[in-house]
């Protein structure tokens, strides 16, 4: 722990604990076999899952129902003001802390974590809930943490009973926790502000679309340049004659360093590529799909599993391959163009019209005679061109503003963690001369109740 400030001190947490009714500083819940659904209503128990505790924030729907042949434990419930943390578990989801503020009757902790109250006399528990979730705490309990692999790491009693937390005077920790409690709420506003931008982005880029593919885009641009309105058409009537729309490479087999890139679905996205993690394959099995062997400016459909994905193969991809699960549109750059293609089959209404025709319900597949029949509104390639320009123009806005939405999104989850430790070097609030050292109320309460503040060999900061 960094040096404190001159009216703060230090205690374990287990000194800082209020012991139940039963005498226990922590209690550690019961995991019986329940019911795979939550509670029903007020009158059933529920056994909260690992998922009920979240950093700072108690959720109690996430329980599972107990049975009615099983006898609840009723000293396990949990109350207003407990504090819970998960013991086991995975490393990220190990040490997880919240206070509860509020908690529908009958529900109690399961095996996997741990309930203890702060003893109020010494320290507030919404400041004790804010220690727990600090970056310098998080570490710390962190390095607590043993277990055979990454998915399963415990925290024990007596390890966590050692936790060192640093105390403030009384008065002190009511105007932190007050002031935490104010610009958290105002970081929850902004946030759920922020989480409404992503969607109406989303939006805006399939009304892009909408637009374009009915013509109202380039509507009155029609009007100036005189040109005819589109005709209607199938995908398989603007693919080039000597190619057919086909999947691609039916078992890929080991990867092969140095071998052909073949795209999957995981790497054909909503009018994007991702390639990280790409597969590379036998170039002599590639060679057995030449048919699907890129030459650069095919559009490429997601026919199986995850669907949606669409995106014009690059020129860099020529030589490339896809995988079964995705289909070469090889499109007749003299009818059409790729780029417009692919935004047609990309809008809301083509993807409508595709899982209309998929089959399959563990696994989902769009055959691919329906794919060839897909309908296309094709206009004239000048207007193709001139709809995928002012495309392109309106995505970029989009993008750009994307872009700053990500970069708010990445400063505002800083915010907590910044102000977490800051409350905790004393630099929240400014301190009161007047206010009684947090060392003075500590010697009094180990008078009245004695047990260890601090661990031995070591004195408490004055």
């Amino acid at each position: 722990m960094k040096k404190l400030p001159k009216s703060w001190s230090e205690a374990l947490i287990r000194a800082l604990m209020k012991p139940f009714p039963d005498g226990k500083l922590v209690h550690q819940g019961w995991s019986p076999q329940c019911e795979s659904g939550p509670a029903r209503s007020e009158n059933d128990w529920g056994a909260l899952k690992t998922t009920a505790i979240q950093d700072g924030a108690y959720r109690p729907e996430h329980n599972k129902r107990l049975p009615d042949s099983l006898e609840a434990k009723k000293r396990l419930e949990v109350h207003v003001g407990d504090l819970l943390m998960t013991c086991a578990g995975p490393r990220v989801r190990c040490g997880v802390a919240c206070l509860v503020r509020e908690t529908p009757a009958k529900r109690f902790i399961s095996g996997k974590m741990y309930r203890f109250r702060a003893n109020e006399d010494l320290i507030e528990p919404r400041l004790l809930e804010a220690f727990l979730r600090s970056p310098e705490t998080k570490t710390r309990i962190d390095a607590m943490k043993t277990g055979i692999s990454e998915s399963g790491m415990n925290i024990t009693h007596e390890k966590f009973s050692e936790l060192l937390v640093p105390v403030a005077p009384r008065p002190e920790q009511i105007r932190i926790a007050d002031k935490l409690d104010i610009l958290f709420s105002r970081i929850d506003i902004l946030n759920a502000r922020l989480s409404c931008i992503g969607p109406i982005l989303k939006r805006f880029r399939q009304s892009v679309l909408s637009a374009a593919i009915s013509g109202r885009l380039t509507e009155e641009w029609r009007a100036k340049h005189g040109v005819e309105t589109g005709r209607q058409t199938t995908l398989q009537a603007i693919r080039m004659s000597d190619r057919v729309i086909t999947y691609g490479v039916i078992k890929l087999g080991d990867e092969m360093a140095g071998g052909t890139p073949c795209l999957r679905t995981s790497n054909v996205r909503w009018l994007r590529f991702e390639l990280d993690g790409i597969k590379h394959i036998d170039p002599d099995l590639s060679a057995e799909y030449g048919r699907t062997v890129l030459r650069g400016g095919e559009v490429l459909v997601n026919v199986r599993g995850t669907l949606g994905g669409v995106a014009v193969a690059t020129h860099s991809m020529v030589g490339w391959n896809v995988s079964r699960e995705v289909a070469v549109v090889p499109v007749d750059q003299a009818l059409a163009v790729p780029a417009y293609v692919s935004l047609w089959i990309a809008s809301d209404e083509s993807q409508r019209w595709l899982t209309g025709v998929s089959k399959g319900v563990a696994y989902t597949g769009i055959n691919i005679e329906d794919l060839r029949t897909l309908p296309v509104t094709l206009p004239l390639k000048v207007e193709q061109t001139e709809i995928v320009r002012r495309v392109e123009t309106l995505f970029a806005f989009a993008d750009r503003l994307e872009t700053r939405l990500k970069s708010v999104q990445t400063a505002t989850e800083r915010l907590t963690p910044a102000l977490l430790a800051k409350a905790f070097r004393g630099g929240l609030v400014p301190q009161d001369i007047n206010d009684e050292p947090a060392s003075e109320l500590l010697r009094r309460l180990q008078q009245e109740v004695p047990l260890p503040l601090t661990k031995r060999g070591r004195k408490s900061a004055a």
